[in-house]
């Protein structure tokens, strides 16, 4: 089931590409079979997962992902298919958001995941690195929903490639400062 897990996330990362080639290829009710399949999967890996927010994405997402293609079926209209982009980042930053008022921010969680005693100065970085997140899931969300208005191989590039790209260096970038304030700190 965890080969299932990966296979779906793996799979649903290419979802931009995915639509691209397979609506120049196959069509609508081609690409919504698989897709439909591919969000079921997501839902049912979701089930996998330690924390129950990873969880809550995964049904949220799977979920939002088969009402646009059952949407794109109805109205025979491919359009439907470039707002899952937009409703992931709107999930992520609700999740990411809401954690800022709990005991334990998102980051904070995740960084428990490999040291469960955080020390004090870690669990404020946690802090302030999820309120970035949240900052990023508002831009790319935006950039995505704009990306929904121009051609499909415009919103391919965006969603395929350069919001991964800037996810991408938002975590290095991360990676380095967290390093950094670790040794500061010991």
């Amino acid at each position: 089931m965890k080969l299932l897990t990966i296979l779906s996330a793996l799979v649903l990362l290419a979802y931009p590409l995915a639509v691209y080639y397979g609506l120049s290829q196959w069509g609508i009710g081609s690409v919504a079979g698989l897709l439909v399949i591919l969000f079921v999967l997501r839902i049912v890996g979701g089930n996998q997962t330690r924390l129950r927010e990873l969880k809550y994405i995964a049904w949220l997402s799977g979920a939002a992902g088969i009402l646009l293609t059952v949407l794109a079926l109805i109205f025979n209209n491919s359009s439907w298919f470039r707002y899952y982009p937009v409703i992931v980042n709107m999930i992520m930053f609700s999740l990411f958001f809401s954690s800022l008022w709990q005991k334990e921010s998102m980051i904070e969680r995740f960084a428990r995941l490999q040291e469960p005693d955080l020390p004090a100065f870690a669990v404020i970085y946690t802090r302030k690195v999820n309120k970035i997140w949240c900052l990023f899931f508002i831009i790319n969300g935006s950039l995505a929903l704009i990306t929904c208005f121009m051609p499909l191989a415009a919103w391919t590039l965006y969603n395929g490639l350069i919001s991964y790209m800037l996810a991408g260096s938002l975590f290095a970038c991360e990676w380095l400062v967290r390093s950094y304030v670790k040794r500061k700190n010991s």
